[in-house]
């Protein structure tokens, strides 16, 4: 059985209530907190939050684990001594943030092409005539063919840019993979009147690159996700509404 085609205006319908839908969600909370301060995120286990995995990074094969007579010194050890650096899950970190990034290209692309083609038919083989014959009233083999072509194109292209991010934060070891480095996150929130500043610290470390100071820096964060944002009125006032989002989406202009 064919389902009847719904009218134009009907789908509209749809669409609109379905967008309307989607923005009350955000929209409640909005309301909820008219002439508030944002709330700050509650601490939680990274470990718990839906969607976590975790971190699967190629591995060396294991070495067994020997000791010598009369030594303390054991092989595969790391340190002599024992320390405080983190080294378990659990043990807290200081990571320094320094992103100072600038980059300044510019390329220009220049091509001529010039191409000129000719065909004559003015001596074929003593048969000339004939073959003028096969031509309309008028025309001749003298320059039966003539093709030219011209070619020009020139492009530019400009990118500059620059990014500076300094701070400090401290993170926690979340896991220890097999060959003792460190996967490790890192969340900081701060409060300013009505907006909230958030710094999302994540990545894998070696224990060699942790300071004596227990800090390191983010330049020896593998795998590194550092993410700097915001939430509150300022952050709102920047953002297009959701149906001009959605427009920007669907319009194909």
């Amino acid at each position: 059985m064919r389902t009847p085609a719904l009218h134009p205006f009907t789908r509209a319908g749809i669409i609109a209530a379905v967008g309307l839908g989607l923005s009350a969600c955000g929209s409640v909370d909005r309301l909820a907190n008219v002439g508030k301060a944002p709330n700050l995120s509650a601490i939680e286990n990274p470990t718990t939050q839906p969607g976590y995995r975790p971190v699967q990074m190629p591995m060396p094969a294991p070495k067994p684990m020997t000791y010598h007579a009369n030594s303390i010194w054991r092989t595969g050890s790391r340190a002599f001594f024992k320390d405080q650096r983190a080294q378990q899950v659990g043990d807290i970190l200081t990571i320094r943030v320094r992103i100072t990034d600038k980059a300044n290209i510019n390329n220009t692309t220049e091509r001529k092409r010039t191409n000129g083609e000719g065909l004559d038919v003015e001596g074929f083989f003593g048969q000339e005539d004939r073959v003028n014959k096969l031509f309309a009233k008028g025309a001749t083999g003298k320059g039966l063919v003539d093709l030219g072509s011209n070619s020009n194109s020139k492009g530019e292209g400009s990118v500059k840019r620059a990014e500076q991010l300094v701070t400090d934060i401290a993170a926690v070891v979340t896991q220890v993979l097999p060959n003792g480095n460190l996967v490790i996150e890192g969340k900081q929130e701060v409060r300013v009147n009505f907006e909230v500043r958030e710094l999302i610290v994540a990545g894998v470390v070696r224990p060699e690159d942790i300071e004596a100071g227990n800090q390191i820096e983010s330049t020896k964060i593998a795998e590194a996700r550092i993410a700097y944002g915001g939430r509150g009125q300022i952050t709102d006032v920047q953002q297009p509404r959701y149906g001009q989002q959605v427009l920007d989406i669907l319009l194909p202009f």
